[in-house]
């Protein structure tokens, strides 16, 4: 019984491994591009939706300022979801300096509405005309050929919409904690193959970096269709995908990066707020939540119990202990390489238990808010 527990185990870590450096290979890597003539390139319209992003707008409007893009075919439009920091002052100061850039106020909250479905939507009327609309978090921090090389890449591969996965900068206890594995987690658990094929009604994208068509969003209905979703992001996609648009996720880590929370106040809510919808609905999340607690200590609980049975029952117990090792040794080693990659001290590579552990009372949670029908996110309670 041993024996067979022990293999079970290296042989589901193996398999893990396998799939998560499988669907690494899978998205395309974003280069980066020359800028485009002036004369040829497409009228590209940036919109930012921001509530309360004082610290971080600046920086982003910053980056995309000092974009190769040709600056007459560029314009950024910043929609203030009602903030209650000093982000419309921040914006209005950079205005002033910049004609590209206009804020613009959301109207209230209608019934129905999730405040960034809303945000975009402003900013998306205001831009009738453009070519291209890149929809852009506040926390992205782009190279300067990141406009560029995205409008280029999405007119060569013939795409309606292009989402750039970022580089994430991770700086507190939490973040370093709970992020690697909730990308790990994703990579074990998405079939990234079949999401990416235009057969295949699913989709994975990320709402940090959207570019779309003009003509194609607001034939759509753009992110009025999806007004009351909580992940707009992929609900667009999914909508624009069924209506024939080709739909992409890029690696876009060399030009675009992020830092989404500061800590356990900002990253909890973040995370309750969108952890059922990517886990596939409430029964996937919960089932997710208890494998994934179970996997990640039994890479310290296996080994421990095999070993013990080895002291007990002497040489005839190595059986189940060589495989025991072998699991927990490629599982620590895919971690401590995950740490390298974030560039994070290592000893969180050690401590991933944990940080599946703390994914998965995270994951609890959002499944008790949804059952209550409530989500919760900066100040305002959807239904």
């Amino acid at each position: 019984m041993a024996l067979f527990a022990s293999c079970a185990f290296a042989a589901i870590i193996a398999w893990l491994i396998l799939r998560a450096f499988a669907q690494r290979n899978l998205l395309p890597s974003l280069g980066a591009a020359g800028p485009a003539a002036e004369q040829s390139a497409p009228q590209l319209t940036v919109i930012i939706p921001a509530r309360d992003e004082e610290s971080n707008i600046r920086g982003c409007l910053a980056c995309i300022l000092e974009q190769t893009y040709p600056r007459g075919r560029l314009k950024v439009l910043v929609a203030d979801d009602h903030s209650t920091d000093a982000t419309a002052p921040a914006v209005q100061e950079i205005a002033r300096q910049d004609r590209r850039v206009l804020l613009l106020q959301t109207p209230p909250l209608p019934a129905g509405w999730t405040g960034k479905c809303l945000a975009c939507w402003t900013g998306a009327k205001a831009a009738a005309g453009a070519e291209w609309l890149c929809f852009l978090d506040a926390d992205m921090r782009a190279a300067p050929e990141l406009l560029a090389s995205a409008v280029a890449a999405a007119k060569a591969g013939g795409l309606d919409m292009l989402s750039l996965a970022p580089r994430h900068e991770l700086g507190s206890f939490a973040e370093r904690l709970v992020i690697p594995c909730g990308l790990y987690y994703l990579g074990f658990r998405q079939n990234l193959r079949k999401l990416q094929s235009p057969r295949c009604d699913g989709v994975t994208v990320t709402g940090q970096f959207l570019l779309v068509r003009g003509g194609i969003y607001e034939a759509a209905g753009g992110h009025a269709a999806v007004r009351g979703s909580i992940c707009e992001d992929v609900a667009l996609a999914r909508l624009l995908k069924r209506r024939g648009a080709k739909v992409a996720l890029y690696d876009g880590k060399n030009l675009l990066s992020t830092r989404m929370y500061t800590g356990w106040r900002t990253l909890w809510p973040g995370f309750t707020k969108n952890a059922v919808d990517m886990a596939g609905g409430i029964a996937a999340a919960l089932w997710g939540a208890a494998v994934a607690i179970v996997l990640a200590w039994a890479a310290w609980l296996v080994p421990v119990a095999a070993g013990v049975l080895y002291l007990r029952c002497g040489a005839g117990a190595c059986e189940a202990l060589i495989p025991a090792l072998a699991g927990s040794a490629a599982a620590f080693a895919l971690h401590l390489a995950g740490a390298s990659h974030f560039r994070i001290p290592l000893w969180y590579g050690l401590i991933f238990p944990a940080g599946y552990t703390a994914g998965a009372i995270i994951a609890a949670d959002s499944v008790r808010r949804r059952l209550c029908g409530r989500i919760t996110w900066k100040g305002r309670t959807y239904p």
